[in-house]
């Protein structure tokens, strides 16, 4: 097995085991300086701790400390302890530490919440009464499913808020979207679906983990009406009808019928996911999708827009036919949110406190659109306004282009990203997706005029 070594303030993990010897030791140390765990300038352990760790003979270490001081790995100095070569001074051969982007003054990012709204004194009140109420035996490993009582909440909340069409034996308790289209993909692949369509454009990280569980992912063109349902020829297809993500348009009626017309006829499977259905501004909310065909369609929400993404607590509504199936493969996965947080959200649903808590941030975040639209010159076209946590910026004509505005951005310390990178092969469109939900309240007009003004440096 792999040793390690960590004493000494660095992480020295070592992928070395004691037969590989000298020259093993050696390979494993090069391996972590060219990985970055042991950071350029830190000071490495002395020989006789690391040799003492290891159980290898003091010598051997005093011998490949050498070895790699004459390859430039290591320098030393008569007097000073031993330590990792300055990024500079690195062989060509060993790649240099990739520096960390620093956390942006001006926090426009898309796909965060404002953290410092969290509820906490209702969540802490909510936990109270959860650790009161809980009988001895909720602390026992967990039910696959989760907690019932969290179960039979939600089934009366998204019920009345959403829409949807639920009981309690449907819904499932995961840790987020990450792990529900993980376990998804997994379990639509073991049932035959070699292939899941994705809306195009749509956020790579969801796509690289259904990828990553069995099928294929292709893209599905995304108009000013929501996803081409005539384009899809997948037996699965993930779709953010209530506000596509990044281009924010709403699926419009008329192609939530087709869309859930074609999952009928086919035998296919949508999995809907409703990432900041309670947050719209401009009309009547928008009920779920899941509500036109609860037998082929996948409901998915989450707490990481509405309240944190570090709760790490979500919910699938299912089909009967996926019930089992799915349950099996949580079970399988080991993974699932803690106790405690389940009956802790269960307590601020049933309090009401979270449906405040919900109105609450829907007139911030109103408040804060409106703000961030003032403030952007004529010159650029605003889309996905009407619901959400973030708008897209289009600019009209061939320049600037969005690398450009970008750049512009960074020199202002500017955190948002552009549209590129969110496209199923070539871009189609440049743009800048603009989040208006995590600047800290006081600091956010601030990041609207940084904004204003590269703008208008670059147009």
């Amino acid at each position: 097995m792999a040793d390690s070594w960590s004493s000494s303030g660095i992480d020295v993990h070592l992928d070395w085991r004691p037969e590989s010897g000298r020259t093993g030791l050696a390979t494993a140390i090069r391996a972590a300086i060219r990985d970055g765990r042991w950071q350029a300038g830190a000071a490495v352990p002395s020989t006789r701790a690391l040799a003492q760790d290891l159980g290898v003979a003091r010598g051997t270490v005093t011998r490949v400390y050498a070895d790699l001081a004459a390859e430039g790995y290591l320098r030393t100095a008569q007097g000073a302890p031993t330590r990792v070569a300055t990024a500079g001074a690195l062989p060509a051969s060993a790649p240099r530490p990739v520096p960390r982007d620093p956390a942006p003054r001006w926090d426009l990012r898309p796909g965060r919440p404002n953290l410092s709204a969290f509820p906490r004194a209702a969540w802490l009140a909510a936990t109270r009464r959860a650790l009161h109420r809980a009988p001895m035996t909720a602390f026992d490993y967990t039910a696959e499913s989760g907690a019932a009582e969290l179960r039979e909440t939600l089934a009366a909340y998204l019920a009345r808020s959403r829409g949807v069409i639920a009981d309690p034996a449907r819904i499932l308790v995961c840790s987020g979207f990450s792990h529900a289209i993980a376990i998804l993909a997994r379990v639509l692949h073991a049932r035959g679906a070699d292939e899941i369509a994705f809306e195009n454009p749509s956020l790579h990280i969801y796509r690289n983990i259904a990828a990553a569980n069995g099928p294929r992912v292709v893209g599905v063109p995304v108009d000013d009406h929501g996803i081409t349902v005539s384009s899809l020829d997948s037996p699965a297809v993930v779709v953010t009808p209530a506000h596509q993500y990044p281009l924010g348009v709403t699926l419009a009626p008329g192609r939530r019928a087709e869309l859930t017309r074609w999952a009928e006829e086919t035998g296919a499977v949508v999995i809907e996911d409703d990432y900041d259905g309670e947050f719209r501004f401009d009309h009547q909310q928008v009920g779920a999708l899941q509500a036109l065909a609860p037998e082929r369609v996948v409901y998915v929400g989450t707490t990481s827009k509405t309240l944190a993404p570090s709760l790490r607590l979500g919910w699938m509504v299912l089909p009967r036919f996926l019930v089992e199936p799915v349950r099996t493969a949580l079970a399988e996965s080991g993974a699932r949110p803690a106790l405690l947080d389940q009956l802790a959200m269960a307590e601020l649903i049933e309090s009401g406190a979270y449906d405040q808590h919900i109105r609450r941030c829907r007139i911030e975040y109103r408040s804060r659109r409106d703000k961030l639209l003032a403030a952007l010159p004529d010159s650029v076209l605003p889309q996905g306004i009407s619901a959400g946590l973030h708008l897209v910026l289009q600019f009209p004509g061939e320049v600037p282009r969005e690398m450009e505005v970008l750049a512009a951005c960074r020199r202002r310390a500017i955190g948002l990203e552009g549209l590129s990178g969110y496209w199923i092969g070539e871009p189609q469109r440049e743009g800048l997706i603009i989040g208006y939900g995590a600047a800290a309240k006081h600091a956010f007009g601030g990041a609207t005029q940084a904004l204003r003004e590269a703008i208008f440096e670059v147009t």
